[in-house]
């Protein structure tokens, strides 16, 4: 009787429990639906439309400008007129696509058959039906890349240039490196962290210049917080995820593993450069293109040396380093080709913060890893603080050569 008696309160808690969970969300779905259907009873109307028109992308084509938009004001937008012009504009025929009015979060591709001239300066300038202007200015008209299978070969390899090959010739001085004693060993790990500190930093630098360019409700400065936290934490748990499927090997298992979570962090960075390389190509900035990838290829040098720091000491077949070298290299063709043929701010930011987040995650792992080998003193000791220096040294100074 008694157990009859438990067993009913037991479920009658329940119930209650579950009740309590589901109410709130039952009204507050309930007063958001009267809100909704019935106005908030402010019968105020604004003095003036409230619109605004976004460019994601221009596309300039032989006798033909393509503007991409979205709507990010609360209301529908449509597009009456559209103007063309540097000094003085004219009115100019256009079609939009899919519809001229375009909904809040829309798109629309808007096609003016216009005989603009390369180098020249252009203003492109969207009017609505309401009146209210919205401009965006062509410093230097080029004509944007097309997707055909020579120009993704040159795009692809100006990212073997920039990513894979510097990754390789840093990853060819792994013979000179396993000669180096105990005490220059723990100095090239700490290189390694300084050199990944400053990718981070960079890369987060990045992320919030190219987050203005983000459409405001797309939230540029959450988007790299979301990015930053996800890849951290996600790397962190792939990671111990691995660690237990090796039943927490060590020695070469675990210095292996570690290498390959240093590639794959500057493989999501270059991911990034690559991003930059092609996007400058594609807004016809072709000097600074130039830079970018010389200055780049450079840059990464140092990158292919942190790959293999993890496993100096450790014995391995000579086919990891052909994985690792691909593993962080070879997202800079990715990011080329995303940049030339598909770049948005919105992208940028997003790939940015992953691979600061990545990369941060590489630190922990290989600060960790010297505490493991030689105790919390080792990161407090001359190599140490002398090699995160010149880490953070070789960085800046190679990144003079990059003009963003």
């Amino acid at each position: 009787m008694a157990q009859t008696e438990r067993n009913t309160a037991g479920k009658s808690s329940r119930a209650v429990v579950i009740a309590s969970a589901l109410l709130p969300v039952l009204l507050l779905a309930g007063i958001l639906y009267f809100l909704v259907t019935r106005g908030t009873g402010l019968n105020l109307a604004a003095p003036a439309p409230i619109e605004k028109l976004e460019f994601e992308r221009i596309v300039l084509r032989p006798g033909e400008i393509r503007a991409h938009v979205i709507n990010t004001g609360p209301e529908a937008v449509t597009i009456a007129q559209v103007q063309v012009g540097f000094l003085s504009r004219a009115s100019w025929e256009f079609t939009v696509s899919p519809d001229p009015t375009i909904a809040r979060l829309g798109r629309a591709v808007v096609s003016i058959p216009y005989p603009w001239t390369p180098g020249e300066p252009y203003e492109i300038v969207l009017i609505t039906a309401n009146s209210l202007i919205f401009t965006h200015e062509i410093e230097v008209a080029t004509e944007t890349p097309t997707a055909g299978p020579a120009m993704l070969g040159r795009f692809a390899l100006l990212g073997i240039y920039v990513g894979v090959i510097p990754v390789f010739l840093g990853i060819g001085w792994l013979p000179f490196l396993r000669a180096l004693s105990q005490r220059w060993y723990f100095f090239l790990l700490s290189l390694t962290v300084g050199l990944l500190v400053f990718l981070g930093v960079d890369a987060l630098e990045e992320a919030l210049e190219n987050a203005e360019h983000v459409p405001g409700p797309y939230q540029g400065v959450a988007l790299i917080l979301i990015g930053l936290s996800m890849s951290l934490l996600g790397l962190y748990a792939v990671s111990g995820w691995l660690k237990q499927r090796a039943q927490k090997s060590s020695g070469s298992g675990a210095n292996l593993l570690l290498a390959y979570t240093v590639a794959f962090g500057i493989g999501v960075h270059n991911l990034g450069e690559g991003l930059a390389i092609g996007g400058a190509y594609a807004l016809g900035a072709v000097s600074m293109g130039t830079l970018l990838v010389l200055g780049f290829t450079l840059h990464n040098l140092t990158e292919g040396v942190a790959v293999i720091a993890p496993v100096v000491r450790s014995n391995f077949h000579w086919s990891h380093l052909i994985w690792l070298g691909l593993l962080a290299g070879t997202p800079t063709i990715a990011g080329t080709l995303l940049g030339a043929f598909a770049y948005t701010a919105l992208w940028a930011v997003l790939f940015l913060a992953i691979g600061a987040g990545a990369v941060f995650q590489v630190v922990i792992e290989i600060t960790r890893y010297q505490m493991q080998q030689a105790g919390a003193a080792a990161l407090a000791s001359g190599p140490s603080l002398a090699g995160f220096a010149a880490g953070l040294a070789i960085m800046y100074v190679t990144g003079l050569f990059v003009t963003v």
